[in-house]
């Protein structure tokens, strides 16, 4: 599966069930971490496993699972690695706090309407 079509699937997801903050960062010239950062907020710790949760389901259905996981303990800071890929899902206070956008702020926004609106 194309970096592009998980982006797709990851996005489509996250909008899907009302994300806030939604973006995608191109981070490929900055690191070998990974390709690409897709960054999301849930509102409670709950919204936030959720919606890790069904990012991991819809991206299991399509046939790819993560390579590493972490944070569903507390549910504040959840990530899934899918190698070129790494979704991180935030309860809001959390990301207001590390702020991974102003870390990263050398990346490549990406514009994510096409993802998110089906075109």
């Amino acid at each position: 599966m194309t970096y592009e079509e998980k982006l797709g699937i990851i996005l489509k997801t996250l909008d899907s069930k009302k994300a806030e903050g939604l973006q995608a960062i191109k981070i490929r010239d900055l690191t070998v971490i990974a390709d690409y950062f897709v960054i999301a907020s849930g509102n409670s710790s709950t919204q936030t496993r959720t919606l890790a949760e069904e990012v991991e389901y819809q991206m299991s259905q399509a046939g790819v699972e993560p390579t590493r996981k972490e944070g569903y303990n507390g549910s504040n800071w959840v990530i899934l690695d899918y190698s070129d890929v790494v979704v991180h899902v935030f309860y809001k206070e959390t990301r207001d706090y590390y702020q991974l956008e102003r870390l990263w702020s050398d990346g490549e926004r990406i514009d994510i309407e096409k993802y998110v609106t089906g075109e």
